[in-house]
């Protein structure tokens, strides 16, 4: 159960003192509201904004996973924090995830003047996993785009072998039934999942069996695997992409250290400004020990990464 492990840490830290956040609804979709908590430190200044998106393979998660001691670093920098729910798959296909994104992304910039007094023209996205993986789409699918993308263990790539075919590692798991998948899956969209262990099954199900591309996108690979480009970051960078910056443990065991890699390559082709971190002997979710100085060092450099490009 190590996504759900590293879900689970990523939640712990050093909370920042009488920082509670506010709640809004950014959009309804039929019986499912998907909210947004908002963190700001006192004052009426106009700020930039971080939008930042949980992980959780885009199965389970919610927005209260942020990390509390990389909050506290974001709000004493001087931004606003904006963490949002997405429908969650397989519920909600990735179009639909997508949309949310958009939706939270327009939202932001229309009310988020008035409503926490953000400069709508200086925000950033962040993202853990899946969240990382979400954060790279941001980068050609949002309009206009971010000012900086920064995408901790993301991914570029849904479709290749190692999310389409039986994955070596959880294959070492014991065996889940398409019946023990199933069982913590509902038929209506949900935005929150504060229960991960029930539906941590249908994810070890899905990569044990190579289906995640399937189950998630609601497209099938056997129909020819072109049909996920417009769903691949690294298939989508141009040069007006925005300034990324990403970071990778090299023995990261559930999102591949090399699709950071690709990623970076990509960037580089296009002339993309971009920082790749990677982090020696680092696994998924190798951010969670704040208070190592070795990875406080690591937090530096986010932060100046995004005040250069958020002032």
């Amino acid at each position: 159960m190590i996504a759900i492990l590293c879900t689970a840490l990523l939640s712990q830290g050093v909370p920042q003192s009488g920082i509670q956040p506010q709640t809004y609804v950014y959009k309804t979709v039929g019986p499912c509201t998907v909210h947004a908590d908002v963190y700001r430190t006192p004052g009426a200044d106009i700020r930039p904004a971080i939008l930042w998106i949980h992980g959780g393979a885009l199965i389970f998660g919610q927005r209260s996973g942020i990390n509390r001691a990389q909050l506290s670093r974001y709000l004493e920098a001087g931004f606003v924090v904006i963490s949002i729910d997405y429908r969650l798959a397989p519920e909600t296909k990735l179009p639909g995830i997508l949309e949310d994104l958009q939706d939270a992304y327009r939202w932001l910039r229309s009310r988020g003047p008035e409503l926490f007094r953000i400069d709508p023209d200086r925000v950033a996205v962040i993202g853990h996993s899946a969240g990382g993986y979400l954060t790279l789409t941001a980068g050609y699918t949002l309009s206009p785009r971010p000012k900086a993308l920064v995408a901790f263990y993301g991914y570029g790539d849904i479709v290749g072998d190692w999310y389409r075919l039986p994955d070596p590692f959880y294959l070492k798991e014991p065996e889940v039934t398409k019946h023990q998948a199933t069982a913590g899956i509902g038929s209506l969209p949900i935005s929150e999942a504060p229960d991960e262990s029930a539906r941590w099954p249908f994810y070890l199900y899905c990569r044990q069996q190579g289906l995640w591309p399937k189950e998630v996108t609601g497209i099938d690979p056997a129909e020819g695997l072109q049909k996920f480009d417009a769903y691949c970051p690294v298939r989508n960078v141009t040069e007006a992409y925005p300034p990324t910056m990403l970071l990778h443990g090299d023995k990261d065991t559930d999102v591949p250290f090399q699709q950071s890699v690709d990623m970076a390559r990509e960037l580089e082709r296009a002339g993309v400004t971009h920082e790749f971190v990677p982090i020696a002997g680092g696994e998924h979710g190798f951010d969670r020990e704040m208070m190592s100085p070795r990875i406080m060092t690591v937090f530096n450099k986010v932060i100046a990464f995004l005040t250069r490009n958020l002032q």
